[in-house]
């Protein structure tokens, strides 16, 4: 069965909801000290104040955990980002400057930023929910900031580039193998993407309105 195919999971109650967080809340702390290998399921069940069983209840695996992680660090970002939206004059400076924002939240908590995004990269197709859910939180954040409430092809194409170039900036910067101003300029120069999709394209585009070949 396919991510899409599968039925959707019952809403949790007010109680498992509080429990569930209280899940990420401690996974990111203990991932926040010391990074992807401090995160051990039992020492997150403990902090967490659940039993082991259901710790794996909710999150089968520690991939599945950090990502789902990463999933609510990125939902609390857009609504901040709603809440302040990023300032500029069209909407590739608009983008990058959101992309920005969650760039220096993670450069706040480097060993956090290292263990989910690592999470991400390791996950296998067991976690593919999470990991849609995570790129489409991405792509919402993009396109809120872009103002895009109907996006073309084009634009959507642009979208799935800057995220590519979002989450490999990231693995370069965490590695060591690439500077601040190298990812900032990354991402600035991705973003420009989304004002190149929104005007006419090519040759033809251009070409004043005229007999064609084969009129004549």
């Amino acid at each position: 069965m396919t991510a899409d195919a599968r039925p959707a999971a019952p809403a949790l109650t007010e109680r498992q909801e509080a429990r569930r967080r209280r899940i990420l809340h401690a996974c990111a702390q203990l991932a926040g000290r010391g990074g992807f290998e401090a995160v051990q399921m039992r020492e997150v069940a403990e902090a967490a104040g659940v039993a082991l069983g259901t710790l794996y209840r909710y999150f089968p695996s520690k991939i599945h955990l950090l990502v789902a992680t990463l999933q609510d660090q990125l939902q609390q970002l857009r609504t901040t980002l709603r809440r302040r939206p990023p300032a500029g004059d069209d909407a590739a400076q608009r983008v990058a400057e959101a992309l920005m924002r969650a760039f220096r939240a993670l450069r706040r908590e480097p060993h956090l930023a290292d263990a989910m995004v690592r999470a991400l990269t390791f996950a296998d197709r067991g976690v593919s929910p999470e990991v849609d859910t995570v790129s489409r939180l991405t792509t919402a954040i993009i396109l809120d900031a872009a103002g895009l409430e109907h996006p073309g092809p084009g634009q959507l194409c642009a979208v799935r580039v800057i995220e590519h170039t979002w989450h490999s900036a990231l693995i370069a910067w965490l590695s060591g193998r690439a500077s601040i101003a190298q990812v900032e300029s990354d991402i600035e120069t991705a973003c420009r993407l989304i004002g190149l999709t929104a005007a006419p394209a090519g040759p033809l585009a251009e070409r004043p309105p005229g007999p064609s070949p084969t009129d004549r």
